[in-house]
């Protein structure tokens, strides 16, 4: 709560303060989880150039003097194969139905798909303000850009249509303003300095996913999870981190350890740096390997892992 907020009247509201939920929508990899790291100004979910990177809801918070916006990175909607793949479509879809906006995100490097009209076709029966974003500008030239914004379907379905670069930051903020404006006046939900209601163990646990996938390239696509099992500090302040990845193949295992153990060497040296940025203290990490066979179309297993909510459905 904003301070003073218990002396306020009905007819003072939050005097000015504006505050609200942004659903980030779009199909895989068009750079969602960028764009909120950027927003927020710190890693709060996972980057890959391979599709299907986010699997939760990751919710994220901007904070400025005048406003306060919630924003949901949904996974990105795509045509599901496996139980794993519906809790995520689920996931992304109940979003909608909670937010004061929507914001689609599409990759100008790529023309308009059927996954992209698809995600539009989704969106736009809902009464909610939506807005898109034309991500990845930085990588077409001006002349290829202007062909891109004329390609795009259903313009009417959107209240504005913004290009953005998420990786260099070019328009996020005037994307930023526009959502701000739009928004109603309400509380401050979080405190300034709160950025995600993940706990540490989740983005743990995403930052060594991402690793794997950064390390491993084709060989392990989306049969990886990773459980952190434990997290504890030391007398000296250093954190020990124990983790297991779970693959769903002995072939997966073998390479994940990779020849005389270099490879999880590697994903350990590499998560490290990255989870003491976050944690602002020393790591040691301890990784382990295990093999659940067909986990991702496990209810039971995908519970374990944290892709099951209250709100999931058969």
């Amino acid at each position: 709560m904003l301070e003073g907020d218990e002396e306020e009247t009905e007819e003072d509201g939050f005097q000015g303060f504006k505050s609200g939920f942004v659903a980030i929508v779009g199909r895989p990899n068009v750079g969602k989880s960028t764009f909120l790291n950027r927003v927020v100004g710190q890693k709060v979910a996972i980057m890959s150039d391979k599709a299907q990177t986010t699997r939760n809801k990751i919710q994220a918070v901007y904070t400025s003097d005048e406003a306060q916006i919630v924003f949901i990175d949904t996974p990105g909607i795509h045509k599901p194969h496996n139980e794993l793949g519906e809790f995520m479509n689920t996931s992304a879809y109940q979003s909608l139905d909670e937010v004061d906006a929507i914001l689609m995100l599409v990759n100008a490097e790529e023309p308009i798909g059927p996954g992209d009209k698809f995600v539009i076709e989704k969106i736009k029966g809902k009464k909610t303000r939506k807005f898109l974003g034309v991500n990845k500008i930085d990588k077409v030239s001006p002349e290829n850009l202007a062909e891109f914004m004329q390609s795009i379907p259903n313009q009417e379905v959107f209240d504005g249509i913004i290009p953005l670069s998420a990786l260099n930051g070019n328009n996020v903020e005037k994307l930023v303003d526009t959502l701000v404006d739009l928004l109603p006046e309400g509380p401050q939900y979080y405190p300034s300095d709160f950025l995600t209601d993940h706990p540490e163990y989740f983005v743990v646990s995403e930052l060594i996913r991402e690793q794997i996938l950064k390390n491993t390239f084709d060989e392990i696509p989306h049969s990886v999870a990773v459980q952190v099992d434990s997290m504890q500090k030391d007398e000296l302040d250093k954190v020990h981190v124990y983790a297991t990845i779970i693959v769903d193949q002995k072939s997966q295992k073998g390479i994940i350890i990779g020849k005389g153990g270099k490879m999880i060497k590697k994903i350990g040296v590499e998560a490290r740096k990255e989870i003491e940025a976050l944690l602002g203290s020393g790591i040691y990490l301890e990784l382990w390997v295990k093999i659940i066979k067909n986990w991702r179309n496990n209810k039971a297993d995908l519970g374990n892992l944290g892709y099951n909510s209250k709100d999931y459905k058969n």
